[in-house]
């Protein structure tokens, strides 16, 4: 399959949707329309989309993405009206949460109509649906008339995709079309809240638990697959909690301090230690970590580091994450160890998608 790029030369140099924009978003969108699939951008990470409704475009989704068919697929809308015809009912915290947060970098679990296949949801009676904040993304599903599925735009395992040249080395050929819109803006997936019973968080991110328990009044659940990988036989409700995520080829260790632990010289010991543990057993090793722990670091020559961000910014490090694991691959390491965070706010997210990376081997200090 030949795959088309379009590039927003416009929108990415000042953030406004021209004419000619218009033109190439028009195109991506008949695509759509027509069964096809596009990666385009979003706030939160780039997304593959294709009409929610067809189960034949479901396949072509997994198909393209390498992704196991149980692993639901997230519904995109343009507005609230294109919400009622997909769900059963609105529950009443969701139009609370809805309020807020939408359009936005939030995703909510409802028990699905008749509209979405089985082949969408991963056999699931529940379907989730987001609507982006981000002006392309808006437009797009807008223009295509379409309820858009769209899971992050990268093979499945792989770091998401924040770039269209992400987009492009691990989906080219395997698509219809790509929608450079620039980076993206927050760097990880959606928060994911389940409000088909009790309202439970399953995926954290942007929008985090303490700003979800400001709006309802009460902290939700936190879904098992938040802190641990789901056993074998346990169905997964929303993306990212089951399978192998966000994974850099080589195997990565995170190390964080212990809950509580306010001693970060602790973690910069553990990694200096271990760097030289592994160099001495013949390891080529890369560290990630914030600038801070870079500069605080003494490690033998030839130790490859990379910075994710500085220490506290958490707005900064959740950016450049994925392209920051994306980036080892060129390196050809052995093993790589990152710097672990505590829990609280978008730190929540983060150390998410740091776990499932390294397949949840955390050494705490």
């Amino acid at each position: 399959m030949e795959t088309e790029v379009l590039k927003l030369n416009d929108y990415i140099n000042t953030g406004i949707i021209s004419e000619e924009d218009l033109v190439k978003i028009k195109e991506a969108a008949a695509v759509l329309k027509e069964g096809g699939l596009v990666a385009f951008p979003t706030e939160t990470v780039y997304g593959l989309g294709g009409d929610a409704r067809r189960p034949d475009v479901s396949k072509r989704i997994y198909a393209a993405k390498g992704r196991p068919s149980d692993n639901p697929l997230i519904v995109h809308i343009s507005s609230m009206d294109e919400l009622y015809p997909l769900v059963k009912s609105v529950p009443v915290d969701a139009l609370k949460l809805s309020r807020v947060f939408w359009p936005g970098p939030m995703t909510m679990v409802m028990d699905k109509s008749d509209v979405i296949p089985h082949e969408t949801t991963g056999g699931l009676d529940t379907v989730a649906v987001r609507m982006p904040v981000h002006p392309v993304a808006t437009k797009l599903i807008e223009l295509s008339g379409v309820p858009v599925a769209a899971p992050s735009a990268n093979r499945s395992g792989r770091p998401s995709t924040t770039t269209a040249e992400h987009c492009i080395e691990d989906l080219m050929g395997r698509i219809d079309l790509i929608l450079d819109g620039g980076p993206c803006d927050i760097g990880v997936e959606s928060t994911i809240v389940d409000l088909s019973g009790e309202v439970t968080l399953l995926r954290p991110g942007a929008v985090t638990m303490e700003m979800l328990t400001e709006v309802l009044g009460n902290e939700p659940l936190r879904d098992k697959a938040v802190v641990r990988p789901l056993n074998e036989g346990e169905k997964p409700k929303a993306p990212g909690m089951k399978y192998r995520h966000y994974a850099p080829s080589a195997p990565l260790t995170v190390v964080r301090q212990k809950d509580g632990g306010d001693e970060v010289r602790k973690v910069y010991e553990a990694i200096n230690d271990m760097v030289s543990e592994w160099t001495v057993e013949g390891k080529k090793v890369e560290v990630i970590c914030t600038r801070e722990c870079a500069d605080a670091l003494h490690l033998p020559e030839g130790v490859l580091v990379r910075t994710f961000g500085s220490e506290g910014e958490s707005g900064e490090i959740a950016k450049n994450l994925f392209a920051v694991l994306r980036d080892t691959d060129s390196d050809s390491v052995d093993s790589i160890i990152a710097e672990g965070f505590g829990e609280k706010d978008l730190f929540l997210a983060i150390m998410n998608r740091l776990k499932k990376a390294a397949g949840w081997q955390i050494v705490e200090t």
